[in-house]
């Protein structure tokens, strides 16, 4: 029974993990609020018109930048459903430090672009939008985690 629970989580993650990520975070925050996370953006933020010109190439950018980490962090899920059921030591370290890099270099972009939008749109309105940006990011990990079985999750549901 382990085994074949096991083989469900693996094909289902992978496979949910693959289409995550075709899909992208921004499907995901979609779906959570029902709308995109633009419309979310521009609801919030309600910027002016000179606002929105100077505040909207680097948010272009930041997010061309920020996928990449995201579509880095689901092949690093991608590998430890595909690896749950023989995880041993050396790939357990391989894809923890897979996902802390992919962590702190978020927090390095989120921390690049916080100054680049405080040069656009000022320190106030910059920090606004870091604090939606941050939460939104906290609720697709959390998420994405809910998805995801603890290491030996399933070898101690079934002893």
């Amino acid at each position: 029974m382990k085994k074949i629970l096991a083989l469900v989580f693996a094909a289902v993650v992978t496979s949910g993990v693959y289409a995550q990520s075709n899909k992208e975070d921004v499907d995901m925050i979609q779906a959570m609020y029902g709308k995109a996370k633009k419309d979310l953006v521009i609801e919030y933020m309600k910027f002016s018109d000179t606002e929105k010109t100077a505040f909207w190439p680097v948010y272009d950018a930041f997010e061309n930048e920020r996928k990449a980490l995201g579509r880095e962090r689901i092949a690093i899920l991608s590998d430890y459903a595909q690896h749950y059921t023989t995880l041993d030591d050396v790939k357990a370290e391989d894809l923890a430090k897979k996902a802390i890099d992919n962590n702190v270099n978020l927090e390095k972009l989120n921390q690049k672009y916080y100054s680049k939008f405080s040069g656009a749109v000022g320190a106030l309105k910059a920090a606004k939008y870091m604090q939606l940006e941050l939460y939104m990011q906290t609720a697709v990990r959390s998420e994405l985690q809910e998805q995801i079985p603890f290491i030996d999750e399933f070898s101690k549901t079934k002893k």
